[in-house]
C-alpha cells in the first residue's frame, strides 16, 4: 500500500506545515517503516531554527532594554539643570570670567566716639539725675590700701551757706546753682568734699581760679563724725571738671593742726579728690554711652 498521492509526485514532508505527511519507505516484509535518516535531519533542522529563534529573541530583548534605559537617561537629563545640554547653562553674562576683579566698596569710617566731658560741660547736656547719694554712693570706700567710712551728706541750692571766708562770694559771683557735701573718715582723719554745680564749664573754671587760701568749704560733722577744722589749721584745695567745681577740707578729728608732716591728711585729701573726679567723669561717660546707643 502506498501513502503517496496517486497520479503525481509524492509530496515532501515539512515539519513546519500542519497536516503534512511524513515520508515512509518500505523496509521489510511487514509493510511500511519510517525513514529514520530523514526524521533525524528534520529534527536537527528544527532545533537549529529554535536556537536561532531563542538567540534572536534574546538580542531583541537586550536591544529593547538598552533602548528603554537610554530613553530613561535622556528623559532624566531633560529635567536636570546639570546635564551636558548647552541650552541648560546660565547666560554668559552671569558667569564671572577668570579675569573678573573683586567688587569695590566706598571707603567708610566710624563716627568718632562721643567725648564724656561734653555731657558734663553744660546744663543742656548734663541731664542725668544728681544727688549726694548718687555721687557718693559708698558707705565704705576703698582707695588703694585705705578704706574710708562715709559720714553725713547735704544737698542745698544755697551754695554760699556751705562755705566760709572768701569762697561764698566766689560761688555767688559765678552763679552756683547747687552744692553737695559729704564727709569721709579714716581713723583720726576726716575729709569734707563740697561739689558746686554751675550751668557752664566756664563758670566752674572761674570759681576754681578765683578761690584762694582764705576761702573753703565748711567741714561737715554728723553721723558719727565729730566736729573738725573749726579752730585748727586744715588742708583746703580747689579743683574743677566740666561744669563742676569741687573743694576739699581735710583735718584731724582730734583738733590737731595740719602741718607739712601730716602725711595721713594729705593722703586722705588726695584719695577723696581723686574719687570725686572719677565720679564726675563716670557721670559723663554714662550719658555719652547712652547717647551713642540711641
Amino acid at each position: 500500500m502506498s501513502y503517496g498521492q496517486q497520479g503525481g509526485p509524492q509530496s515532501q514532508w515539512d515539519p513546519w506545515k500542519p497536516q503534512s505527511q511524513q515520508p515512509w519507505t518500505s523496509g521489510g516484509d511487514d509493510g511500511q517503516t519510517p525513514d529514520w535518516a530523514a526524521l533525524a535531519e528534520a529534527s536537527e533542522t528544527r532545533n537549529k531554527k529554535r536556537r536561532m529563534l531563542f538567540i534572536g529573541g534574546g538580542v531583541v530583548a537586550t536591544i529593547a532594554i538598552g533602548t528603554a534605559v537610554a530613553m530613561a537617561v535622556v528623559s532624566a537629563n531633560g529635567n536636570n539643570e546639570a546635564s551636558g545640554d548647552p541650552s541648560n547653562l546660565p547666560a554668559s553674562g552671569s558667569i564671572p570670567s577668570s579675569s573678573a576683579s573683586a567688587p569695590s566698596f566706598a571707603p567708610t569710617s566710624a563716627p568718632p566716639p562721643l567725648d564724656p566731658k561734653d555731657f558734663i560741660a553744660s546744663k543742656a547736656k548734663d541731664t542725668a539725675p544728681l544727688s549726694a547719694q548718687s555721687l557718693f554712693p559708698y558707705a565704705k570706700l576703698p582707695m588703694g590700701s585705705a578704706v574710708y567710712k562715709r559720714g553725713a551728706t547735704t544737698d542745698t541750692k544755697n551754695c554760699a551757706s556751705t562755705a566760709q571766708g572768701t569762697l561764698p562770694k566766689v560761688l555767688t559771683a559765678n552763679d552756683c546753682t547747687r552744692l553737695l557735701r559729704v564727709t569721709y573718715t579714716r581713723k583720726d582723719v576726716a575729709v569734707t568734699i563740697g561739689v558746686a554745680v554751675f550751668d557752664t564749664e566756664a563758670q566752674a573754671t572761674r570759681a576754681r581760679t578765683q578761690s584762694d587760701k582764705k576761702g573753703f568749704i565748711k567741714a561737715l560733722a554728723g553721723d558719727g563724725v565729730k566736729a573738725f577744722c573749726n579752730a585748727a589749721t586744715c588742708l583746703t584745695t580747689a579743683n574743677s571738671y566740666g561744669r563742676y567745681a569741687y573743694f576739699a577740707t581735710a583735718g584731724f578729728t582730734t583738733g590737731k593742726d595740719v602741718t607739712n608732716q601730716s602725711t595721713t591728711v594729705y593722703s586722705a585729701g588726695n584719695d577723696l579728690r581723686l574719687f570725686t573726679y572719677r565720679q564726675i567723669r563716670s557721670r559723663g561717660e554714662a550719658q555719652a554711652s547712652a547717647a551713642a546707643n540711641r
